[in-house]
């Protein structure tokens, strides 16, 4: 008892700021105000989770009331525990003897109190455990150099009291405590207001941590009048601490958020350098570049302190009993009393009566109850099913920004199924399906049409034609249901694709919603007929002359488009026959090749023999005059390549100016 009254560390009584104000967001942050007083030269203590300071880092704001100021905000380190105890002249290990502590404390003065009441001081020269007896029972003893000069050896255990009476020291001790105390609590850690002022003064703190996000349900109870929309939030006190009688706002909305590591400490690496161990002429020492600035963190936005109401608030205050009611008139008995307003791009919803959370709970809280326009409907998205949902258009008309959540649906007094449906602002509409309609079957059939060239233009030498081609989508409906149907068809948004024969009632992004009136017990037809116009894109000089023909004689070709292609139609045959008449000549040339082999084989033969004068002359007579031939060729020949060589160059610059 007496070595834990040694080492017990003072400690000063520390203000209270409680939460007075939240402030819960959709993305996973909440803002925290807390206010109270802080007395002359008193601190105030805010405890956090280790993994939330680098949010209260970012964004802790202190506003002093009463006109004073602070002098410091201090907080507990992240180092590692023995990185931070490494620097005490000491050390207290687990279950370490006091002689142990006492010999590390060699040389500093110490003050002892003996049974007897003797009142002595000395300095420690050491201290040590020793098994006394039979039983070889362990003793601490400590050895004193008294002032007096004498050297005296105390058992521990039979003093009344001893302390260190070095002050610095002493203080050194206790500040080694007090960092083995925080180190206990690994997941806490604190932040401190320090005052120095004379007088009173009223203090608030605020920031931000990380926070569930708060969630929104809703129960939709349709009526053949007016229907009625209830939003219940749900919101959970995480923090380890009661929210008690506290402002609570709701934002609805998803600002940017990011952590930014400023808790831990950051070490920059150095460079080691080392002198040479020998030589005469000192050596030059170069130190390593380094990134000297320490990042900077983006602050985010500070929230607002304040949540009034002001003029453009809209509030919501409603009571409702139910008294015997029947079925189909289901009420709700809620009581709401929230207000509502823009802050910036979000919506707040602030709670107008104060509200108690404790901590490790979570609580539902009422704040909507607005009566609302509902129409209901039918819905086909699936085509893989043949029946449409129950569906219900909702026009938001409650003023405010209902947040995105479930939502329960009771129709005619009964549970009817359950949707979801996105944040949506006033005015704005969504379309939420809650069940299966069986009453109500759909199938469809497609039919393509032939692609058809709409319009053809050319520009140096590109020709493109732009090509539409039809499809025809019919959607089947049979209603074997006895009352009447408000049927909306989504038919999918399509690249490229323009409806031609019908106007959506509106368009989403990936889908158009046709609305549909189906009468009881009947079929209906209806029928989406959609056009794609594609571009296609060709040399003219790799058309043949029947394809420019083609195009020649398409309606879409205008006059002068149709005027310009005959004439590159007819340079193309020109120049085709060219080569019709190359490609005769060539054949003959070959022909009269081999007829020349032929006769000259018969003239060697007819030399070997006798008597055949006469023959011989008449092949020789022969073979002169397809020579003379073959000549006249060889010039024809020449004569159309260089026809044919103008005739391209011609029908390459008619190409190149081709623009229509």
């Amino acid at each position: 008892m007496r070595f834990l009254m040694l080492l017990c560390a003072a400690s000063l009584g520390a203000a209270e700021l409680p939460v007075r104000t939240v402030i819960l967001y959709k993305h996973g942050v909440g803002y925290f105000e807390r206010s109270g007083e802080l007395r002359s030269g008193e601190s105030a203590r805010l405890d956090f989770n280790a993994s939330d300071m680098n949010d209260v880092l970012k964004s802790l704001t202190i506003e002093d009331k009463s006109g004073g100021k602070i002098t410091g905000i201090r907080y507990d380190a992240s180092e590692p525990l023995d990185k931070r105890l490494a620097d005490y002249p000491f050390q207290l290990g687990s279950g370490m003897a006091m002689s142990q502590l006492l010999d590390q404390l060699k040389g500093a003065r110490f003050s002892i109190r003996t049974m007897a009441g003797e009142n002595t001081n000395g300095i420690i020269m050491g201290a040590r455990a020793v098994a006394v007896g039979e039983k070889a029972q362990e003793k601490e003893f400590v050895t004193l150099m008294l002032d007096s000069g004498e050297i005296h050896t105390y058992d521990i255990a039979a003093l009344s009291w001893f302390k260190l009476a070095d002050a610095v020291l002493e203080r050194k001790l206790k500040d080694y405590l007090a960092t083995l105390a925080v180190s206990r609590s690994k997941e806490k850690r604190s932040v401190y207001l320090d005052s120095s002022d004379t007088r009173t003064r009223q203090m608030i703190a605020s920031y931000m941590t990380p926070m569930p996000s708060w969630k929104s349900s809703y129960r939709l109870i349709m009526k053949t009048t007016e229907s009625m929309l209830e939003g219940w939030a749900i919101v959970d006190n995480t923090t380890g601490e009661d929210w008690t009688n506290i402002t609570l706002s709701l934002v609805s909305g998803r600002p940017i958020s990011f952590i930014s590591r400023l808790y831990e400490p950051r070490y920059r690496i150095r460079p080691e350098a080392a002198l040479a161990e020998e030589g005469a002429v000192r050596p030059t020492v170069y130190s390593g570049s380094l990134d000297g600035g320490a990042a900077m963190a983006m602050m985010a936005p500070k929230a607002e302190r304040r949540m009034a109401q002001s003029p453009g608030t809209s509030a919501s205050m409603t009571t409702v009993e139910l008294h015997d009611a029947p079925r189909a008139e289901m009420q709700s008995t809620i009581a709401v009393n929230t207000a509502g307003r823009e802050i910036g791009d979000l919506f707040e919803y602030r709670f107008s009566t104060p509200v108690t959370v404790r901590k490790s709970e979570s609580a539902m809280l009422p704040f909507l109850q607005q009566k609302i326009d509902a129409r209901k409907l039918l819905i086909y998205s699936d085509r893989s099913t043949p029946n449409p949902m129950n569906a219900a258009e909702i026009t938001n008309s409650s003023g405010k920004t209902l947040d995105g959540g479930p939502i329960t649906v009771y129709d005619g007094g009964a549970y009817a199924g359950e949707a979801l449906v996105e944040t949506f602002k006033a005015s704005d509409k969504r379309l939420i399906s809650y069940g299966v309609d069986l009453g109500t079957r759909i199938t469809t059939a497609l039919d393509s049409t032939a692609s058809v060239i709409r319009e053809i233009t050319a520009n140096r030498g590109v020709l493109t034609a732009r090509t539409a081609a039809q499809e025809t989508l019919t959607y089947t409906i049979r209603n074997v249901d006895a009352k009447a149907k408000t049927l909306i068809i989504e038919h999918p948004v399509r690249y490229d694709y323009k409806v031609l024969n019908q106007k959506p009632v509106e368009s989403t992004a990936s889908a158009h919603r046709f609305e549909v009136k189906l009468a009881p017990q009947s079929t209906a037809k209806f029928t989406v007929n959609e056009e794609r116009v594609y571009a296609q894109t060709t040399y003219v000089s790799s058309i043949t002359p029947a394809q420019l023909t083609a195009y020649v004689q398409n309606k879409a070709l205008s006059a002068e488009g149709r005027r310009q292609l005959e004439a590159i139609a007819a340079q193309k045959r020109q120049i085709a026959e060219t080569d019709g008449a190359l490609q005769a000549a060539q054949s003959e040339m070959t022909e009269m090749n081999r007829d020349q082999d032929r006769i000259r084989q018969n003239l060697e033969s007819l030399n070997r023999v006798t008597g055949q004068q006469e023959q011989v002359q008449r092949y020789a007579k022969e073979l002169a005059a397809q020579e003379a031939k073959i000549a006249g060729l060889r010039d024809a020949q020449n004569q159309l390549r260089r026809q044919k060589e103008s005739l391209q160059q011609a029908l390459n610059a008619a190409m190149e100016r081709i623009t229509f």
